[in-house]
């Protein structure tokens, strides 16, 4: 298993986790022994061909799958053990999730959407923190837009301020810019790192995209739901530019 460089335990603790799920063709195996370490503060990229079970890791992490066998321990909780009640909870204060697809509620504004995790937990200060948010991604003119008003950008931006909004310990992003185009993708990446590095939260960012990837701390590649490479990218810099010197 490979381990973070930070100093401190690890946030997340993946060991040998496996994924089997049923079909007409019988049992799919998705994920296949996964181990993984990933310490507070770290930003890593997870990359791999279509169908190399990406997204399921994600989702495993989140607590919105449970694996068939193995153990899953986010900030010292062990997954299993929780209830699906628990997970919520957990997920609303500890774990962000952005997706490619934004998943804004279209009949709310994009400051009640930012507000949702906030109002769920009882904060009396839900919609001053999500306006305060959105004027941190740069949104602040848009509090009262409904996301069918707002482009794909400016959607993913609202994403961004709701993952965000409670502190989360944990960051997962699945493919933040596959719908948008290479500029717009840019600038949204460009927001959630200066996100990331303003709370020091942990980032696990699954990209397809390789000049993405070089942004993280480290690299993980999966392949038919096994980890085949998991690199330090800022050694490996360090490295080529020692070479180039």
């Amino acid at each position: 298993m490979t381990t973070s460089l930070h100093s401190g335990g690890p946030l997340v603790v993946l060991e040998d986790v496996h994924l089997t799920l049923g079909s007409a063709a019988g049992p799919v195996n998705i994920l296949r022994g996964v181990s993984l370490e990933i310490g507070a503060s770290e930003t890593v990229s997870v990359v791999g061909p279509s169908g190399s079970g990406k997204s399921t890791l994600m989702m495993v992490l989140g607590g919105l799958e449970r694996p068939s066998a193995g153990r899953v321990s986010i900030d010292g909780k062990d997954l299993a053990t929780l209830s699906e009640n628990a997970l919520a909870r957990l997920r609303r204060a500890r774990i962000g999730i952005v997706f490619q697809s934004f998943h804004l509620i279209p009949t709310m504004t994009a400051l009640e959407n930012v507000a949702i995790p906030l109002e769920l937990d009882g904060r009396r200060d839900a919609f001053d923190a999500a306006g305060a948010g959105l004027a941190a991604v740069g949104l602040g003119h848009r509090l009262t837009h409904y996301p069918g008003q707002l482009s794909g950008g400016e959607q993913q931006r609202v994403a961004i301020a709701r993952a965000f909004i409670a502190g989360p310990k944990l960051l997962l992003a699945d493919e933040p810019t596959g719908n948008l185009d290479a500029a717009t993708g840019r600038l949204v990446i460009d927001c959630l790192f200066e996100h990331q590095a303003r709370h020091g939260t942990t980032l696990m960012l699954i990209t397809h995209d390789p000049s993405i990837a070089e942004r993280c701390e480290r690299r993980v590649s999966l392949l038919d739901g096994r980890i085949v490479e998991d690199l330090h990218t800022k050694l490996l810099r360090a490295g080529a530019a020692r070479r180039a010197i």
